[in-house]
């Protein structure tokens, strides 16, 4: 008899693996072989200095597959890879994913919804979804004395010394009973 080393962690990750697929067929009957056949295709998001910029792999997706729509703030994004038969040949194995898929991102308030954009490129699809007005920086101008000035939050240490040049003019209280 062969003594055999129990590993739990390998046991729990075909325990998961198994419970995966189970729940899979359950609420997604519509894909084959227990949900072997979905796919999601990957987003990236990048943010930008006037821009979030999602990047999605769709390779083997033609263009006219793919939908973008924009409701409220909602962005979706919606389409379908097929495997296409070869004349004459059968599949014996198929391990890249098809099917329909849908991905959902919630878009920051404010953004005009008129402004995004996208590309498609060799499979890579890029929508540009430009930031809101409220969100990008702005600098404040104070009126101090008779001219206005314009007061940078990066530098605070410089303009709080000028900020005081006006008020340093004033003499400095004495203390009481000192001559002036």
């Amino acid at each position: 008899m062969a003594i055999v080393r129990w590993e739990p962690v390998r046991d729990f990750a075909a325990l998961q693996q198994d419970v995966n697929r189970v729940f899979s067929s359950f609420f997604d009957p519509a894909a084959p072989n227990g949900g072997a056949g979905r796919w999601t295709p990957a987003v990236d998001l990048e943010e930008l200095q006037d821009a979030y910029l999602l990047v999605v792999d769709l390779p083997g997706v033609p263009e006219d597959d793919v939908a973008i729509d924009v409701e409220g703030d909602v962005l979706t994004l919606s389409g379908a890879r097929t495997r296409q038969a070869r004349e004459g040949g059968r599949t014996i194995r198929a391990e890249r994913g098809t099917g329909s898929f849908r991905r959902q991102l919630t878009l920051p308030d404010g953004v005009d919804a008129e402004r995004i954009t996208a590309t498609y490129d060799r499979g890579v699809l890029e929508i540009r979804v430009p930031k809101p007005a409220a969100a990008k920086p702005r600098r404040v101008s104070i009126q101090v004395g008779e001219s206005p000035r314009t007061i940078e939050g990066r530098d605070g240490a410089e303009d709080a010394g000028r900020a005081t040049d006006d008020a340093s003019a004033a003499p400095e209280p004495q203390p009481a009973g000192a001559a002036g």
